[in-house]
């Protein structure tokens, strides 16, 4: 169960208290008794424990050590329009029979 934080706006008087989520917001002050009892919202602690949480956990060990570099792939040749006509490949080599 959550531990919710309250603070009186009257007194200034500060309690947690240990709640369900289906429990009502308390209201009144117990030390004042006044209804100015308000939820403290602050910032969330959150601890992630265990494998997986690392984005270097996925990794081998030694491409974790090296950062990624980019591929090195070449650039596609620039096209040039030429009047030639395209070659034609040449055609395959018949293996030649010896002489009896």
């Amino acid at each position: 169960m959550p531990t919710y934080q309250y603070q009186c706006g009257s007194c200034e008087e500060q309690l947690e208290v240990v709640q369900s989520f289906s429990d009502d917001a308390l209201t009144e002050c117990p030390a004042c008794g006044k209804a100015t009892l308000r939820k403290v919202y602050g910032s969330v602690g959150v601890v992630f424990k265990g494998s997986g949480f690392y984005r270097t956990d996925s990794r081998l060990a030694s491409s974790a050590a090296t950062p990624a570099a980019s591929p090195a792939t070449p650039a596609p040749a620039a096209k040039t329009e030429s009047s030639a006509p395209a070659a034609t490949p040449a055609p395959a080599a018949t293996p030649s029979t010896p002489a009896s």
